[in-house]
């Protein structure tokens, strides 16, 4: 494998110009972007610095080929002639750990698994003349999706999925995954000296990925990855480099106005130890509390939150209410943006004013959207450390 790669990160569907701007940022250069995944060039560091710092990605996968395929045959030639020696070492675990179809004669994900994982035996006996491979070493997870006959091959480079930053491991009902957090965050303008606050907090996602944010921390800082144990395509010296390149950009002296409530003592509790367990806690306000009682002396603040979405028949009948309340207490804030993630049809009428924008966002797999209700701008400093004008 050479040192120039083209890899590709899944997002949630509708997030792919947050993550664009966060795979800008780390700079590498995006070379196509298609619904629900980035492709961007960059090299075995970029590897590891993809996955320590993508917040809105699911995963970094080495894009190994494209080829169409309507037939099983073509499927099988095609992933036969890729050079898979190249990628897997003679006691490499391998398998198809995903296969998807959309709009594609080849359609049952087990018969695909089944014959992507035959061709590469095929393949790889070409340089290793083995009759049975030992699999005892270390996995190489790949990922198969065709679309309209298109085969896209991908090697899984993250194992777990990157919302799985490790601390969250007490969840509400309706939780929102880490990287749909980090992603509807980075759609608001709030920055880390602006005050944010998160009324139903649930177990504190939102909260937790705002305060890594402005803590300049790693989302992957505290994790590991499936290709770090690839020994025969990367130095241990590429993540070691990465991970203190992380750990010089953390800084936990930074004081945000990170507030975080919720009615339930317990979802209070949780939040309290997913924050300690990502090392944010002293970064972040946690309190049990009514949003009846929601208010704060300072303007230009932002709430940014997932209320709850009524699961049960009398929870669903209390959240017109539930959101009156919201809409309320917003209003009587000064100058404030509310940014919040909804299933429940008509939110703006009970929020009490218009929704600027809503955007259609699945969390898992139901459909909500995300209103948002813009306040005003606070007033630029002539400069820094000057008086506003």
């Amino acid at each position: 494998m050479t040192n120039e790669l083209e890899l590709f990160a899944p997002c949630h569907f509708g997030m792919e110009a947050v993550l664009k701007r966060e795979i800008y940022d780390l700079g590498y250069d995006i070379t196509r972007t298609e619904d629900g995944r980035v492709y961007f060039h960059g090299d075995k560091e970029a590897v590891a610095r993809a996955n320590l710092w993508l917040r809105t990605a699911e995963r970094v996968l080495i894009h190994v080929a494209d080829f169409p395929a309507g037939t099983y045959e073509e499927l099988f030639e095609g992933i036969k002639k890729i050079d898979w020696s190249a990628y897997i070492p003679r006691d490499g675990k391998f398998w198809v750990s995903k296969a998807t179809s959309i709009n594609s004669r080849l359609f049952s994900p087990s018969d695909i698994q089944s014959i992507v994982k035959k061709a590469m035996v095929e393949s790889l006996r070409r340089v290793y003349p083995l009759v049975q491979f030992p699999e005892t070493g270390a996995a190489y997870p790949l990922r198969i999706s065709i679309y309209k006959d298109m085969v896209t091959v991908g090697l899984d480079t993250s194992g777990q999925s990157l919302h799985m930053r490790g601390y969250r491991k007490r969840t509400a009902k309706a939780p929102i995954t880490e990287t749909l957090a980090a992603a509807l965050l980075l759609l608001t303008p709030w920055k880390k000296d602006r005050i944010l606050v998160d009324p139903f907090c649930g177990s504190g996602t939102f909260a937790i990925e705002a305060a890594m944010m402005a803590a300049s921390m790693a989302p992957g800082l505290y994790r590991t990855f499936l290709a770090e144990s690839w020994e025969n395509l990367f130095s241990g010296s590429i993540w070691k480099d990465a991970r203190e390149e992380a750990g010089e950009e953390l800084d936990l002296s930074v004081r945000p106005d990170i507030q975080a409530y919720d009615i339930d003592e317990s979802m209070t509790r949780a939040a309290r130890q997913n924050a300690s367990d990502a090392k944010v806690e002293n970064l972040i306000h946690i309190q049990t509390r009514d949003v009846a009682a929601l208010s704060h002396p300072k303007k230009y603040g932002f709430i940014v939150t997932n209320p709850p979405y009524g699961e049960r028949l009398e929870e669903k009948d209390a959240l017109p209410e539930l959101y009156r309340t919201l809409g309320e207490r917003f209003r009587l804030l000064d100058a404030w943006s509310l940014y919040l993630i909804s299933s429940l049809e008509d939110t703006p009428k009970y929020i009490g004013r218009p929704a600027e924008k809503n955007r259609k966002v699945y969390n898992g797999m139901m459909k909500t959207y995300f209103y948002q209700f813009p306040g005003e701008k606070p007033p630029k400093a002539i400069k820094s450390g000057g008086r506003p004008q």
